[in-house]
């Protein structure tokens, strides 16, 4: 990746894999489909200011050209997040898996692969898209012969990164995993805490009480931002995000 990649929307800012050593307490963030580390670095910073050992991989055909995404399959990325995640577990006492969108549905697969985790944080966890039954159609009919779509960026200030356009193949690996995930809910027993914003265009507002009403965990939380978008991890709420975010490792991190 460089600066003048032009399949990135800013470009400029880092985007590549972290690891930042603090305290004994890990936390695994890992960013969404289509983004970079960027996405999850605002938030990453402010908990590793407060103690916490923060990382935050970068999955397969990211942070290069939307085709490379197209090469893998949604395995590959739950591959990667595994590694870091045994990584970071040797490393800390504790460990935190969590991530935004694509990136807290691959996290709930791992919270439920890995009982001992000590909580998920899930943002705007990308478990069902507000696509209809027609545009699902037709991303399975133009896979096979259109790479990318553009996507409506809009000219938002939001510090994010990634692909302009969407790959088509890789958006269907997402919804794959999503149907992985749903039948391993039941599985999860650890701390959960789900933060979306109120204005998400991506993912439907009942996904945060569903995804709470098929987990098993006795300790759920679930906070809406009511001026946020998707990337509610980048967007005007932050700061009430990680606040909400430390509050929740502190009761539950004992």
């Amino acid at each position: 990746m460089t600066q003048r990649n032009p399949h990135l929307k800013n470009p400029h800012l880092p985007g590549e894999p972290f690891y930042w050593q603090a305290g004994p307490t890990g936390i695994l963030l890992i960013h969404g489909f289509t983004a970079t580390t960027a996405e999850v670095r605002p938030l990453a910073k402010r908990l590793h200011t407060k103690g916490y050992t923060v990382s935050g991989p970068l999955l397969p055909g990211h942070g290069t050209t939307p085709k490379d995404v197209n090469r893998f399959t949604w395995k590959d990325w739950l591959d990667t997040a595994i590694d870091v995640y045994q990584e970071i577990s040797q490393r800390c006492d504790a460990v935190f898996v969590g991530g935004e969108s694509t990136g807290a549905v691959l996290a709930l697969y791992l919270a439920s692969q890995h009982p001992e985790v000590s909580g998920i944080l899930a943002y705007a966890p990308a478990m069902d898209l507000s696509l209809n039954w027609l545009d699902k159609v037709k991303l399975y009919v133009f896979a096979p012969f259109i790479t990318s779509v553009p996507k409506d960026l809009g000219e938002d200030d939001l510090p994010w990164q990634g692909y302009r356009e969407n790959p088509l193949r890789g958006t269907i690996q997402l919804l794959r995993l999503q149907r992985q995930v749903w039948r391993r809910l039941p599985m999860i027993r650890r701390p959960i805490l789900i933060v979306q914003g109120r204005l998400d265009a991506w993912v439907p507002p009942e996904i945060p009480g569903k995804i709470a009403g098929r987990v098993r965990s006795t300790v759920k939380e679930v906070h809406f931002m009511e001026n946020s978008s998707h990337v509610v991890i980048l967007d005007h709420e932050l700061d009430q995000v990680a606040e909400v975010t430390l509050r929740f490792l502190a009761q539950t991190n004992i």
